[in-house]
């Protein structure tokens, strides 16, 4: 017995403490569990807040987006404004067909107005189509190329190359940002599915399947905009290769003119050296050069016209219909240059000859400094005209070409001839010598003009080869005139015609000086006389002296 109680209380004394070690354990075990849970909801917390982080940052990218979103947002607010419309069409026929009464007709007016409310806006909000993208995903329309048949037609060209490039570069730059859109939906929809999974909110179900109705539609838009930017690419490629071959032929056609005009311009440059070498007439050597230089530009106007005209007859026929208006709006032009072949191949007119020309009412007298297609350019010369009318000289005077018809103009060295007849009047009184003043003038005009009276008689006889001449004689003459206070007495001489003043001035003083030495000729000027009488009976009535 002793020894049973003995081994009851041995086994109680080991017992005991094995008890409290296990209690002990499952204590620590508890402890941990708490921990690791605690543990695990911040974790998911944490990762709750990362994603929500994450969808804030995907919408704010959304936002960017405008484009595509804001028609996706027009075409959804398209559908509702239709649902509504339906909505009420719907009320509108069951209110018809109900007995009317006040109200019930004043709720079908609300609704009509509201029916054309909403049909107003829906036809703004809806696009081309049943497509939300549908002007988005259409590309660019294409103009017609231009034709490239001549050089300036190459700047439209590349005009319209950088046109069309820059509509691509926007067409594809809207589809860079569909597909980052479109990448941007997959995230939030992913994000949002993670949160759904850890939360079971249906908030973000519903959120999710939004999102997914929208990848949806935009996805089968970006396909489609796949394949539209693809063709449209192959289109703009082959117009791009033909405008570019077009160009190149053109440049290349540009580059054979060009070098065959400088070939042309070369060949006359060569014949101007030519010109210049071998004919030492400045005045023949002025028209030669200006026959080069005209045929020279006519030639290389003539292989621009045949390069470029590809139908001549349709060119001849345009023409044809234009000439009359041309010809009434150009009337003064198309005459000049009538006048310019008239006055170069006829040889009325040539520079350097001195010609005088009469002008509304006014006389201009100088040397031809040029002739050009559309005018005569002289420098006015100091004359006698410049003395007593114009009482100007220096001045350079356009003449255009078409006066040859219309005006009179007068050619003072034409030819060969380089002289002109100028005359000197002087009165001397009724009771002078007149006889022997008319013979001294005479003297004095033949010792003054004796060298051009022989030049002008050589070349009144070149002359005759191209005019019948009657009247030769080239000595000076002395012509006389009773006039009011006098005799006049006129003596004319051949002079040169660029300096007929001052052989004028040289033989007018000299005559005064001859008239003044003499006794028996006085040189008369407006005077009167008066008589005095002792007796008034003696004056005759009417015999013109006053007393």
């Amino acid at each position: 017995m002793k020894i049973f109680a003995l081994l009851l209380f041995a086994l109680l004394a080991v017992a005991l403490p094995s008890s409290s070690a296990a209690q002990e354990g499952v204590t620590v075990k508890k402890v941990d569990l708490n921990t690791t849970r605690l543990q695990e909801q911040k974790q998911l917390k944490e990762h709750m807040t990362r994603l929500e982080a994450q969808l804030a940052e995907i919408e704010k990218e959304l936002e960017q987006e405008k484009i595509w979103t804001k028609s996706y947002s027009s075409y959804l607010t398209s559908l509702e404004v239709e649902k509504s419309l339906k909505e009420i069409e719907r009320k509108i026929h069951r209110l018809k067909r109900l007995r009317s009464t006040r109200e019930r007709k004043e709720e079908l007016e609300a609704l009509i107005a509201k029916k054309k409310i909403l049909t107003t806006q829906l036809s703004e909000l809806k696009e081309k189509g049943s497509s939300p993208f549908s002007e988005l995903i259409t590309p660019p329309k294409i103009d017609n190329a231009p034709e490239v048949k001549n050089p300036f037609n190459i700047f439209s060209a590349i005009s319209f190359l950088k046109t069309i490039r820059k509509e691509f570069s926007n067409y594809e730059q809207r589809k860079e940002e569909l597909g980052k859109l479109i990448e941007l939906l997959k995230k939030e929809i992913t994000v949002y599915d993670e949160l759904y999974k850890l939360t079971k909110d249906e908030r973000y179900k519903k959120a999710l399947i939004k999102r997914q109705r929208e990848l949806d539609k935009f996805q089968a838009a970006y396909d489609i905009l796949m394949v539209t930017a693809d063709v449209y690419k192959k289109r703009l490629d082959v117009i791009e290769l033909n405008l570019n071959k077009e160009i190149k032929a053109q440049a290349l056609k540009l580059g054979n003119i060009g070098i065959i005009v400088l070939v042309v311009f070369l060949i006359f440059f060569i014949l101007k050296l030519i010109a210049k070498k071998y004919i030492t007439d400045n005045e023949r050597f002025y028209m030669a050069n200006k026959f080069i230089t005209f045929t020279n530009f006519s030639i290389i106007l003539l292989i621009i016209f045949f390069n470029y005209i590809e139908n001549a007859s349709y060119l001849v026929t345009i023409l044809g219909f234009a000439s009359a208006g041309i010809a009434i709006a150009m009337k003064d032009w198309f005459m000049s240059i009538l006048g310019w072949l008239v006055i170069v191949f006829g040889g009325s007119i040539h520079v350097g000859d001195r010609i005088r020309v009469d002008m509304d009412g006014m006389k201009y007298i100088g040397d031809v400094l040029d002739i050009s297609l559309l005018r005569i350019t002289i420098l006015e010369d100091i004359t006698l005209t410049s003395i007593t009318h114009n009482r100007r000289a220096g001045r350079i005077v356009f003449i255009p070409n078409n006066y040859v018809f219309t005006r009179m103009i007068a050619n003072y060295t034409h030819y060969s001839l380089k002289t002109v007849w100028d005359g000197v009047k002087i009165t001397v009184t009724f009771d002078s010598n007149h006889k022997k003043a008319m013979h001294i003038a005479k003297e004095i005009a033949k010792k003054y003009s004796k060298g051009y009276t022989d030049i002008t008689r050589k070349q009144l006889n070149k002359l005759r080869h191209h005019y019948s001449l009657k009247n030769t004689n080239v000595e000076p003459r002395i012509y006389s005139f009773i006039e009011e206070y006098g005799i006049d007495i006129e003596a004319w001489y051949l002079t040169n015609a660029y300096a007929t003043l001052t052989l004028r001035s040289v033989i007018s003083m000299e005559i005064v000086d001859a008239f003044n030495a003499e006794d028996d000729i006085t040189i008369a000027y407006p005077t009167q006389r008066i008589n005095v009488a002792r007796d008034r009976a003696q004056i005759k009535p009417n015999d013109g002296e006053l007393v």
